[in-house]
């Protein structure tokens, strides 16, 4: 038989541990949202230069 105190440590040790499963769940995600973002900036990046360098005349340089 358990005692009154032994049951609300054990009970806060289990809240403790959900709280950390929650944050480590909560980080997880938004790494995954940042690297998904990251991801989306680089492409639009590269299609904005690949633009840019489709639109230069390079015999308009003088070369």
């Amino acid at each position: 038989m358990t005692s009154h105190v032994e049951e609300q440590i054990a009970a806060r040790i289990a809240a403790a541990k959900r709280k950390v499963e929650q944050e480590k769940r909560r980080r997880a995600e938004l790494a995954a949202a940042r690297r998904a973002g990251l991801a989306r900036r680089h492409a639009a990046k590269l299609a904005r230069v690949a633009e840019a360098v489709e639109n230069t005349s390079w015999a308009a340089s003088g070369a």
